[in-house]
């Protein structure tokens, strides 16, 4: 899934086809009200704007968000949140959306998985020449993952395409920042985290998880928690945090219990992927659901799950949120305007 939905700080992610027609929440955009701003030339017969389906996002299977934050008084930052699955969706879609790529200062790779990095090259090749972009990786990159599905989880079907070496981006254009700790970016007004600590005891990773270990003598072993992963966090003023966990391998009931442990705030909104889909995770999702609207105080406004989440996790998620469950996808943006005076107010405890 790859498309752009874009905060105030304006995001734009990645995601599956919406329908266009979908009831969206105040603040958020369908595709159509934006292309028809940025295609606005009349039709010659009817004088009215031409809806040009060959300027549309598409989708792809994989994750990318664009983020703009601004400070009041302040110039905006744009930082862009994982690249999809391939060379050729994100490009598509950032030109049909027309985003300014040279203003984008960093790329934030949530993990080392294809499906995330696939169009970081792609990309870095799309910007001026002599304009280096910030490249967040995580300093562990595996040579190769696999996937050995159930019910044993011992045997690897396939691999996953390689994810781009430091020397290629580098070659692209691409400034590499290795950093495994927490840390801001984007004028500090986006936090990167560092390890997710796992202590949920339902969240035990994915059971089919493998990477290719040359220094064992070339074999696959196991590595179901993806230690690499990290989520991106935005503190909106009168608002809470807004949390991109692009895959949720460590679980988005872990990766929300970390980001509060950091920051001491309420969560408003939550996107990405929440690694809910298939047989393997479908015990999870009673427990996740239960945890973000029950036992988490407050609750957060809005859940926006995507990618890897699957169907009966949105199923139960819109029962638990009603219209603060979101169906997003390629093309939607998101304005979120923080309220200091409103932050000031007592915000209740969160536990």
């Amino acid at each position: 899934m790859v498309g752009f939905l874009q905060p105030a700080p304006e995001f734009t992610h990645s995601g599956v086809f919406v329908s266009r027609m979908t009831r969206l929440p105040p603040g958020f955009v369908h595709e159509l009200p934006q292309h028809v701003q940025l295609y606005p030339e009349p039709d010659e017969v009817t004088g009215v704007p031409v809806v040009d389906l060959d300027h549309f996002c598409c989708g792809a299977h994989g994750f990318s968000a664009l983020i703009e934050t601004a400070v009041e008084g302040e110039d905006s930052h744009y930082t862009l949140f994982d690249t999809g699955p391939d060379n050729q969706s994100l490009v598509r879609n950032v030109l049909a959306m027309k985003i300014p790529v040279d203003k984008i200062e960093r790329v934030i790779t949530s993990h080392w998985h294809r499906d995330h990095t696939g169009g970081l090259l792609s990309f870095l090749n799309l910007r001026k020449p002599g304009n280096p972009c910030m490249v967040d990786v995580h300093p562990d990159r595996p040579l190769a993952r696999g996937i050995a599905p159930g019910p044993n989880f011992d045997k690897v079907t396939c691999t996953l395409p390689p994810d781009p070496t430091f020397e290629l981006i580098e070659k692209a254009g691409g400034i590499v920042v290795k950093s495994s700790e927490r840390h801001p970016v984007a004028g500090n007004t986006v936090w990167v985290s560092g390890e997710i600590p796992r202590v949920t005891p339902f969240e035990t990773g994915m059971l089919g998880g493998m990477r290719w270990y040359e220094e064992a003598g070339g074999k696959w072993l196991k590595e179901q928690h993806i230690m690499d992963e990290r989520y991106a966090a935005i503190d909106v003023a009168g608002k809470g945090l807004v949390i991109f966990s692009a895959c949720s391998h460590a679980g988005i009931v872990n990766v929300v219990k970390d980001a509060i442990a950091v920051f001491s705030r309420p969560v408003y909104m939550i996107i990405g992927g929440l690694h809910l889909a298939g047989p393997e995770f479908s015990p999870r999702v009673p427990p996740t659901v239960e945890f973000l609207s029950n036992q988490l105080r407050p609750s957060p406004t809005y859940v926006l799950p995507m990618h890897c989440s699957g169907f009966q996790s949105k199923l139960a998620l819109e029962a638990a949120f009603g219209e603060g469950c979101v169906p997003a996808g390629v093309g939607m943006k998101v304005n979120i305007v923080g309220d200091r005076e409103r932050d000031k107010e007592f915000f209740p405890p969160v536990y």
